[in-house]
């Protein structure tokens, strides 16, 4: 099944939740749970862009955009961290006012009930989007699924809180939490934007990912032979490579077109989803006594 087909499961949890959220909302008064339904609006706000995100991502190169449209993904996260950081800050202010001007609440167990309810859908749907994201390395869906994953971890707090509510009578604590889910969600938009900055700025793959194509082109070098100029960077669920080899003069041009289609084939089997693009040169005149393993971990300590 495609991403977007699970994206559009995620659309469908999100409906489900917010009736759920606002039901338990209009049954307690609660501004605890009336900031986890607004998480919840989020969380269908986010759902639809990824939506959009992945049905445009999927779209083949064409001549404007030769290397695909991926990297809308990051433009989705950013917008989706956006619009996290907004409802935070709704949330801090209506719990604000609520903490100085208390409102008694009723029917505290149906609600939390419902509340807990709308909790096990979102964490079904999210435990199924990590997976899916995991196999088709999607950030966008990845990103879909950390927000429900937040939006449970945040149930679960107002739900403990309106518990103690229900125990103690001390009606403050639910505004209280409210504000420590509205700071939970800020730190999560926050996170989210700067996720979406770090893949505009073609940041290099993880040092993993990098090791796995050095070993890949090392293993298809013979002696004689080595590389340099290794360049990584991730688009989306798609990840670039460039390296330029190094081999003997005397090579035809067809041995070393065949040589560069070789490494190509072993980066795309040893890392699915990536691009890899060989430039050949001639040994002779290049000066360098590095190790092919010390000339691409240059790469990786600029990441860090």
């Amino acid at each position: 099944m495609p991403p977007t087909r699970w994206a559009v499961l995620s659309v469908a949890a999100a409906l489900a939740t917010i009736a759920l959220k606002l039901a338990a909302f209009r049954l307690t008064g609660s501004v605890g749970l009336l900031s986890d339904a607004g998480e919840s609006l989020v969380n269908l706000a986010a759902a639809l862009m990824a939506l959009f995100a992945l049905w445009y991502a999927a779209h083949p190169a064409d001549r404007d955009h030769t290397y695909g449209h991926s990297k809308i993904e990051y433009f989705a996260s950013g917008i989706e961290g956006t619009l996290i950081l907004v409802a935070g800050g709704g949330i801090i202010f209506a719990a604000g006012f609520r903490l100085f001007h208390p409102t008694p609440l009723a029917a505290l167990g149906t609600g939390l009930a419902i509340s807990l309810g709308a909790a096990a859908i979102n964490l079904a749907v999210a435990q199924v989007l990590l997976r899916v994201a995991h196999r088709s390395r999607s950030i966008a869906l990845e990103a879909d699924a950390q927000h429900l994953m937040t939006d449970v971890w945040t149930t679960v707090g107002v739900v403990a809180g309106l518990g103690l509510v229900l125990v103690t009578g001390l009606t403050w604590l639910d505004p209280l939490l409210a504000l420590v889910v509205g700071l939970h969600i800020l730190r999560a938009g926050g996170l989210l934007l700067w996720r979406s900055f770090q893949g505009l700025m073609d940041t290099a793959l993880a040092p993993s990912d990098v090791a796995v194509i050095v070993q890949a082109i090392e293993d298809c070098l013979e002696p004689g032979m080595t590389f340099h100029e290794l360049r990584t960077r991730r688009s989306g669920a798609r990840q670039f490579a460039d390296v330029h080899v190094l081999v003997p003069g005397e090579h035809s041009v067809h041995d070393a077109h065949r040589r560069a289609t070789t490494i190509e084939q072993a980066v795309r089997t040893a890392l699915p989803a990536t691009e890899m693009v060989v430039h050949v040169e001639p040994l002779e005149g290049h000066r360098t006594t590095a190790t092919p393993v010390a000339l691409a971990a240059s790469q990786s300590e600029t990441q860090t």
